[in-house]
Parts: C-alpha cells; sequence; structure tokens
C-alpha cells in the first residue's frame, strides 16, 4: 500500500504543477502582443496541457485504489469531501481546454488580471484538499 501511496502523491505533485502553470501562461498570453512569443506560449500551453491530463490519469487511479485498499466502499465524511473537491480540480483542469482553444483562435477577451485570478483558484482548493487529508476534521 506505501508504493501505491507514493504514486499517488508523485503524480499529484506532478498534475497539480501543470494545474498551477497553465493559466499562468493564459495569463502571459492575455498580456502579449508579439507573435512569436504568443506562438511559443501557445505550444507550452498545448504540451502542458496534454502532458498533465496524462498526470491527473495515474493520480486519480492511484488514489482510487487506495480509497478502495483502505476504506472500500465505507468511506468518511472528510474523504467525501476531499472527493468532491477533487472532482472540482479536475473540472478546472478541463476547463482549461477550451480557453486554450480561444486563445488558439485569437478569441480570447478576458484581461490578464482575470487570468491572475483565475490562477489562484486550485492553489486554494489544493490548500482544502491537503487539510481534510491530514486534519481529517470530520
Amino acid at each position: 500500500m506505501l508504493w501505491i501511496k507514493a504514486l499517488h502523491i508523485f503524480f499529484v505533485i506532478a498534475w497539480m504543477a501543470g494545474v498551477f502553470y497553465l493559466p499562468r501562461i493564459f495569463v502571459n498570453l492575455a498580456m502579449e502582443t508579439d507573435k512569436n512569443t504568443t506562438a511559443r506560449l501557445l505550444l507550452m500551453g498545448r504540451k502542458l496541457y496534454r502532458f498533465s491530463m496524462w498526470l491527473s490519469v495515474f493520480a486519480v487511479l492511484f488514489g482510487a485504489i487506495l480509497v478502495y485498499m483502505q476504506y472500500g466502499v465505507h468511506m468518511p465524511g472528510w474523504l467525501h469531501a476531499k472527493l468532491t473537491l477533487v472532482v472540482l480540480v479536475i473540472g478546472y483542469h478541463h476547463a482549461c481546454g477550451p480557453i486554450l482553444k480561444k486563445f488558439e483562435r485569437g478569441e480570447n477577451k478576458r484581461s490578464h488580471k482575470w487570468f491572475r485570478v483565475f490562477n489562484e483558484l486550485p492553489v486554494f482548493i489544493m490548500l482544502a484538499i491537503v487539510i481534510l487529508v491530514v486534519v481529517k476534521p470530520f
């Protein structure tokens, strides 16, 4: 079980790095006017989105194995809350795909300030997840 937990933690960290950085690329894209730099940022964004999507699959897979091994179908309340937040992070990550497509088509209407706020959302969700896992408040 410790191997599964180690792999879960590794893939979560790697996935979250992508989830934290991709919106930062959006901030830069929203401010950029140079076509060459924009093309480079779009390439980085596409690659990061795809790569972090695969990392999320493994994070969720190893997490599901851990939940099954430890609790079966009788999960404590804190775990229900954690899994709800994980679904929110998955939704956030998936929402980045259409945003990236808008940048590729030159259709983005949002400012870099909006993306700076958008960039902070997964940080707070991840903080709540860590607190739930470590403190197990209920």
